[in-house]
């Protein structure tokens, strides 16, 4: 199935969100999304075709979202989506297969730093409930379109992990 616009993709879509290690620069963005939209092309689960598209943000951020109405996507056509991205972070040199960093605002700029890091900055008090996270773990389109993706620490899962 050809890829759809993101934005044509109902809210009750499933979603993913890669994160990657650093901004991408405009050869790293071009090879990613390229290779992204021929990977959606073709995906598929048990031979159906899913209807589904992605979104990149602020240069760092692919998120890859499936029209379950359609035909919801099998353990192996999720396993394929990561083993493609995998195999792009190889390509690319950057990481974008890691859920385990907090990703998070320091002014206008995105910092990412290992969850430990994290702690330390909130026990010191240099980031807090206020501080704006990224939440990669949603897994709803609509999730991410009613707000709850970029957040406060407060609303989010990192409150109850360093607050």
């Amino acid at each position: 199935m050809p890829r759809i616009a993101f934005d044509a993709l109902p809210d009750d879509a499933r979603v993913w969100i890669f994160s990657a290690e650093r901004k991408l620069n405009d050869t790293e963005r071009s090879r990613l999304l390229a290779q992204v939209d021929a990977f959606i092309e073709q995906w598929g689960a048990h031979a159906v075709p899913l209807t589904a598209g992605r979104n990149f943000v602020y240069d760092r951020f692919l998120f890859v979202a499936v029209d379950q109405r359609a035909a919801g996507p099998s353990g192996c056509s999720i396993d394929a989506l990561v083993r493609q991205m995998r195999s792009l972070q190889d390509e690319i040199g950057v990481e974008l297969v890691n859920h385990a960093p907090v990703l998070f605002r320091q002014g206008e700029e995105i910092a990412r730093v290992p969850r430990e890091a994290f702690a330390e900055l909130a026990e010191a008090g240099e980031v807090g409930p206020d501080t704006t996270v990224f939440n990669n773990t949603l897994m709803s389109l609509g999730d991410v379109r009613a707000g709850r993706w970029e957040v406060p620490a407060s609303d989010s899962w990192h409150a109850r992990a360093f607050f």
